[in-house]
């Protein structure tokens, strides 16, 4: 186990690449939903929306199949099933004549991309720990959060000179490519006396052992409430731009420039977090998150939008902190379960992503409008996370002071 070994690039850049795959599958098609419910003849208004939190819910399914399995089999076989689950799954996007055959397709990619997404996360658990494995996240999450910066873009320039199907081709090729890039390069991290036999036990004696660490379970259900507003946003975006603004061709731009301040906020976290710790920065950050969330709230409530300049701002502010809290509590949440990484994983990742779906369908289903129900999401889910967090850090110190007393 390393832990203040110097950062090599190219593990980074392929663990952000494992994890960037989701990004790309979520964030191309958003200049492209209207057009595909169009094209497949959807009359329903929420459906561009399930384009997007379907996948997230083939996500949480999906994990925790895989973290078990990597457990068992290794890290590297469940990545390269993954990738083939996503692949058959773009081919079904593609072909897809009606609206429910192409949810089924992206549950189905959720379901594939889960692997590299956790198998990724166990690495580096494999790998790294403490605030040099949250510093390593960082890093990684940095890379990952470009991929939202280009992706609108080139989903929109694919759009302009193809068509739709072009973007779910597009995500097949770069799948292909990283998968093949990963079985060159990435050496198995479990090691053989680590491996647990796969059995119909196995959830449930890494649930017992899960819940016997508190802290693992409070962050998960952080990492659920902030993930959950945060899908609002991925899935609400091109209608409050688009819809709201009549910010068509702006949209990708827009929300570009969004992605460009988490990935920023998240650079200067992998510099931080080893001064100040990922415990400090993660609290100061949802504090902001919640605040700047309830002075939106306060200043419009029951009015229409904001200018865009405004809206921009508390966004900006909003987003800038989640660079913040997602690498930080991703690796307080794994800290104390390193002993059962893969399946640790699968059950955190699980769970809080099962909570985001209906979370971000609930809140979704408002945003009509004006983007107040959005801003109402992330300060009623920001105030109840900095409740647990402040529980967590109480409960962190009593252990402390028990096991050094």
């Amino acid at each position: 186990m390393k832990e203040n070994q110097p950062v090599k690039l190219s593990f980074v850049a392929l663990m952000a690449s494992l994890m960037a795959i989701v990004a790309l599958a979520i964030d191309a098609i958003l200049p492209a939903i209207s057009t595909i419910t169009s094209d497949i003849n959807s009359v329903d208004a929420n459906d561009g929306k399930q384009l997007i939190t379907m996948i997230f819910l083939g996500l949480g399914f999906g994990q925790l199949v895989f973290g078990p399995l990597s457990d068992s089999f290794g890290r590297k076989p469940i990545v390269y099933i993954g990738f083939s689950i996503f692949v058959i799954a773009s081919l079904i996007c593609v072909v897809s004549p009606s609206m429910e055959l192409m949810i089924i397709g992206r549950v189905l990619q959720g379901i594939g991309l889960a692997a590299p997404r956790t198998i990724a996360i166990t690495i580096i658990r494999d790998t790294y720990k403490g605030d040099f494995m949250a510093k390593i996240m960082s890093f990684i999450t940095t890379i990952f959060i470009l991929v939202p910066v280009v992706a609108p873009l080139m989903g929109k320039f694919i759009l302009n000179h193809y068509n739709w199907s072009g973007i779910f081709y597009v995500q097949l090729v770069i799948a292909i490519l990283v998968g093949f890039w990963f079985w060159k390069k990435q050496p198995e991290t479990l090691k053989p006396e680590h491996k647990i036999k796969f059995n119909k036990l196995v959830f449930i004696n890494g649930l017992k052992e899960l819940l016997k660490h508190k802290i693992s379970i409070g962050f998960t259900i952080v990492s659920g409430f902030i993930s959950g507003a945060f899908i609002v946003y991925l899935s609400a975006s091109q209608v409050i731009f688009e819809n709201q603004y009549g910010l068509i061709d702006e949209f990708p731009y827009i929300f570009a420039g969004l992605a460009t301040g988490v990935g920023l906020a998240t650079f200067l976290n992998g510099n931080l977090v080893m001064k100040l710790g990922m415990w400090r920065l993660s609290f100061i950050a949802i504090c902001v998150f919640s605040f700047n969330a309830l002075i939106y709230v306060l200043l419009f409530w029951n009015t229409n939008n904001p200018s865009l300049e405004v809206l921009l701002v508390f966004m900006a502010i909003q987003f800038f902190t989640i660079g913040f809290i997602f690498g930080n509590i991703r690796a307080i949440t794994m800290e104390p379960i390193g002993h059962i990484a893969g399946i640790g994983a699968a059950i955190t990742g699980f769970v809080s992503t099962i909570m985001a779906v209906p979370i971000a369908n609930f809140i979704g289903s408002f945003v009509t409008n004006t983007a107040l129900p959005l801003f109402l999401g992330f300060t009623v889910f920001g105030m109840l996370s900095l409740a647990i967090f402040i529980y967590m850090k109480r409960l962190s110190k009593r252990e402390f002071i028990k096991l050094n007393a």
